[in-house]
């Protein structure tokens, strides 16, 4: 009976891990972009503590946040591949590649935010200016079409 049960759980066991191989580059990538931007905020916090002549420590809190995190991309990623591969596959929607991407992006945002931080680089400096000018102007005009869209006509 012991036997069959260990069976079970390692033929169950395959079988969800042989579903949910293909998605193994795109939570191999996500993960990789968390802990870089991790890391990085972590030195970008003890630099801006050391700037402001304060005492740093490690939170434990912080880094619960970013595997709570990292759990809910890592599931955001599996369940984008279900609806792609199994419900919607006529679709071609790839929707887990979009949604992998956003959260890349989003990391990338944070580390370039990071960079500027702990080394003071022009061009991060710039890029990040550039990047909050630009998502303002882009976001600003969507929300007044989005407006202007919206207002009851008399």
């Amino acid at each position: 009976m012991e036997n069959t049960l260990v069976k079970l759980f390692f033929g169950l066991f395959s079988a969800i891990v042989g579903i949910f191989s293909p998605i193994i580059g795109l939570v191999c990538c996500a993960i990789t972009f968390v802990a870089v931007d991790f890391l990085t905020g972590v030195i970008a916090s003890r630099h801006r503590a050391a700037r402001l002549g304060e005492a740093w420590s490690f939170e434990s809190r912080r880094a619960w946040d970013t595997i709570r995190k990292l759990t809910v991309i890592i599931v955001g990623i599996a369940l984008a591949w279900l609806i792609d591969s199994m419900i919607l596959d006529f679709a071609h929607l790839r929707l887990a590649n979009l949604f992998t991407g956003f959260v890349c992006g989003v990391e990338l945002w944070s580390f370039l935010e990071n960079g500027a931080e702990v080394c003071n680089y022009p061009p991060f400096r710039w890029l990040k200016q550039f990047m909050s000018k630009q998502l303002s102007s882009t976001l600003g005009e969507q929300i007044s079409e989005h407006y202007e869209d919206s207002k009851p006509t008399a």
